[in-house]
């Protein structure tokens, strides 16, 4: 089936990349206090995301990380047109079951979500890859830490603004006040837990390696 280890190691990065993506959309919803500011759940996993995509970067290149982009944006396109149906379908009454108002109240702010998550996703990819690719060709494979941190320092501070933009700025949910402080503090917690998450970019390039040099020593 698969014709590598290195294809292997694709499949992992990219269910890694997906799940992150696609439970971040299904939880986006839940608004939660950090200190006095307030931010989205959702975004706790996408620092994981955007690791996993400078390791995609790195041994896979710009193509790789297109395609796995556009892969996860349409699963997540997938994941509105069920949460849509789902929406619409009545449910079933009786005590202690799921009403159609709680349900709703839980996925029905999911779908503005995703339309600013998708938008805010693929923006954020393409500045990613370009930055982590500068970086890259002025430093070569020293200093892993500059490329995989500097990318993710610009591309998650567009990707906050542009999602809490679309989902709750523009619905009226937030007012411009709360919108600034709310993007701002959801993105200090990006940075902290990308930050934090640098040292297994090394152990990420450490496994990948010891993989690939099996390959070419059964090759």
């Amino acid at each position: 089936m698969f014709q590598s280890k290195k294809d292997i190691i694709y499949v992992v990065l990219a269910g890694i990349f997906i799940t992150n993506a696609v439970v971040a959309e299904l939880i986006g919803g839940k608004l939660i206090h950090i200190g006095p500011y307030v931010m989205s759940v959702g975004v706790l996993p996408w620092p994981v995301v955007f690791v996993t995509t400078d390791l995609i970067n790195d041994y896979f290149g710009v193509k790789g990380v297109k395609k796995l982009s556009l892969l996860t944006a349409g699963l997540i396109s997938y994941c509105f047109i069920l949460l849509y149906f789902a929406l619409k379908i009545p449910a079933v009454q009786g005590a202690g079951l799921v009403t159609d108002a709680q349900f709703t109240a839980v996925f029905g702010q999911s779908m503005w979500i995703i339309v600013g998550s998708i938008t805010a996703f693929m923006v954020s990819q393409l500045i990613d890859v370009s930055i982590f690719h500068f970086f890259k060709n002025k430093t070569g494979k020293k200093m892993i830490w500059l490329r995989s941190t500097g990318s993710t320092v610009i591309s998650q501070l567009f990707d906050t603004f542009i999602v809490l933009g679309i989902a709750f700025w523009l619905t009226g949910k937030m007012t411009t006040e709360v919108f600034i402080t709310s993007a701002l503090a959801g993105y200090f917690v990006k940075l902290v837990i990308a930050i934090a998450l640098t040292p297994l970019i090394y152990v990420g390039h450490a496994l990948i390696e010891k993989q690939l040099k099996k390959d070419e020593v059964d090759h």
